[in-house]
Formats: structure tokens, C-alpha cells, sequence
């Protein structure tokens, strides 16, 4: 006879418990990862790509320019030991650099060589329309992986055109591409994949509803300086400190190009090599190209500088 009292009620909230643990270790695990590459990833972040794993869905990931969304993909491939695949989109891109193309070169030359070898048009044409002939773009290699998953990272893909994200819809959806002369390519293993933007164009409602998506803002001072420190071990803390809040200053002016985290590494590493453990009046004049990227930026900065309020600010002796 079954106890008094033990119906599902009892057993179902033990093994939840135990799934839960088993999840909350899995998205720890991840950040653990993430961290030793050196990349600072916060609970949003590892529980995404945790969902981008369990799911099977592409990650969009948003946000400004230089905050380390490209990263993520890097980071993500050296986890999980397999290897990344980069398709960088721009205005004009199509769909067959970025899929594939036929060698023509070669396949003129294979004519060539085989014209007397008594072949028929329709074997030779069956020939040079082979897999040795093609030359596999970055969304079909994504997909031909044989050996394992890789990671697909489509970068700024609002910068493509609104044609090229339509023929992403289908690729995405079924991760298969038919080519007229082969016939249909079916991923063997689905890669994992991310796509970024910089919200140069708006991204259509059709893409967003295929990803999860994630922003990821400028960090909090906190978290820049624990980035600092990750990727530049050397770095003194109160230099970190000093940069940090310097740039969450130039993030609140009206600049053309707003500093990201990008530049905060690069301010700190030009400082570093120039042996300066502190951060003053000289030694920013002397490395502003690390930060600003445009003439008025520059005329901006120069400005605040003179009038000292910048560093006073920042609480950086003038």
C-alpha cells in the first residue's frame, strides 16, 4: 500500500529543487568560465547563453559601441573548445558572400584540362559543380561543421541590408541552405550563434522574435574597474579607480563618439606603458588619442580639460 499522504506533491518539489541546484551550477559554471578568459559576465549574460544552449536560439545582443558584445562570441567558442566562425555584415552584403561561391577560376581551368578526355557535357558539368569547387562563405561553414558545434557570430547586423537579414530568417529557422547544383545542406551539428548591433538601423520585428535578446549597457564603475583588473592584471588600483571615473565623466558629455570599455583598455594600457601609475593633467593630454576619435571630441575635451572641471570632477588632481 502507498503511505498516507505521499502523492506527487511530495516528490515533484524534491526534484525541482535538485533540477534547480543543477541549473544555478550550470549558469555559475559558465560565469567561472567566462571570468578566467578574462571576460567579466554578469547573471543576465551567463543565463542567456545558458538558454542560447538549452534552447537552440540565436542571442541578439544590443548596445553601444566598444561595451563587448563581439566578445562574447570569442569568449563563448574558447569555452566550450570548439571554433568561431565571423561573418562581419555591411551595406551591399549579399547572400552569396556570405554563403557561398563557386571557384570559377578553377572550374575554367578544370574545362580546360579536360576538354579531350572524352567525357560528356553533363559529366563534365556534373564535375565542376562538386563540392571541390565551392568555396564555403561564413554562414555555410557554420553549418558544414562535421565534427562538432561551432559559434556563428554575425556581427553588426544592422549594418546589413534589410534584404540580407530577410534571407537570415530562413537560415536561422532551419539552419539548411539548398544549393540549386548540390541540393539542400542540413547542419549536422547547429552551431551556436550570436548576432550584435549597434542600433544603427532598427533591426525588423521577424529577427528579434526568432533570438533572445540581451542590452548590455556601459558598466557600472564597479564592473569596469573588475575589467580592467581581468585584462590587465598589472593595472594599479587606484589608476583603475582614477580611469574608471574619468570616463563615466566623457560618457555624460554630449560627444560624437562616445568612449566604451574598448577605449577604457586601451587608456589604461598606453598609461601603463608609459610606467604611469597615476593619472593627471600631462599624462591624459598625452594619451587623449586613446579615447576620442574625432576632431571636435577632441576640441571638447581639450577644453574641459583647460577649465580643469573634467579631472576636478573625477576627483583627479589637476
Amino acid at each position: 500500500m502507498r503511505a498516507q499522504g505521499a502523492g506527487p506533491g511530495l516528490f515533484f518539489p524534491r526534484m525541482t529543487r535538485r533540477r534547480c541546484r543543477k541549473i544555478l551550477d550550470r549558469i555559475q559554471s559558465i560565469q567561472k568560465a567566462f571570468r578566467e578568459q578574462g571576460y567579466i559576465a554578469d547573471r543576465p549574460l551567463v543565463t542567456a547563453l545558458h538558454l542560447v544552449s538549452t534552447l537552440g536560439k540565436p542571442l541578439l545582443v544590443e548596445g553601444p559601441s566598444g561595451v563587448g558584445k563581439t566578445e562574447i562570441a570569442k569568449v563563448l567558442a574558447a569555452v566550450l573548445n570548439t571554433r568561431q566562425v565571423r561573418l562581419q555584415c555591411y551595406e551591399g552584403l549579399d547572400v552569396h558572400t556570405a554563403l557561398y561561391e563557386w571557384n570559377y577560376p578553377k572550374q575554367m581551368l578544370h574545362i580546360r584540362l579536360t576538354e579531350n578526355s572524352g567525357a560528356t557535357a553533363q559529366e563534365r558539368e556534373k564535375e565542376i559543380f562538386s563540392t571541390s569547387f565551392l568555396l564555403r562563405r561564413p554562414l555555410l561553414e557554420a553549418i558544414s561543421d562535421e565534427e562538432s558545434s561551432p559559434v556563428l557570430l554575425i556581427d553588426e547586423v544592422d549594418r546589413a541590408d534589410e534584404e540580407f537579414e530577410a534571407f537570415l530568417l530562413e537560415m536561422l529557422g532551419e539552419f539548411q541552405v539548398t544549393i540549386p547544383e548540390l541540393g539542400t545542406i542540413r547542419a549536422k551539428h547547429k552551431p551556436y550563434v550570436v548576432l550584435t548591433s549597434n542600433r544603427t538601423r532598427e533591426l525588423s520585428d521577424a529577427l528579434r522574435r526568432r533570438c533572445l535578446y540581451l542590452w548590455i549597457p556601459y558598466p557600472d564603475p564597479e564592473k569596469e574597474i573588475r575589467i580592467l583588473e581581468a585584462k590587465l592584471p598589472g593595472i594599479q588600483r587606484r589608476l583603475a579607480e582614477q580611469i574608471v571615473r574619468v570616463m563615466a565623466r566623457i560618457r555624460m558629455m554630449a560627444l560624437h563618439k562616445i568612449p566604451g570599455v574598448a577605449e577604457s583598455l586601451d587608456w589604461a594600457q598606453a598609461l601603463m606603458s608609459l610606467h604611469r601609475g597615476e593619472l593627471d593633467k600631462r599624462s591624459f593630454r598625452e594619451t587623449l588619442g586613446c579615447i576620442v576619435k574625432d576632431q571636435e571630441d577632441w576640441e571638447t575635451l581639450e577644453g574641459e580639460l583647460e577649465r580643469g572641471d573634467l579631472l576636478r570632477e573625477a576627483g583627479v588632481k589637476n
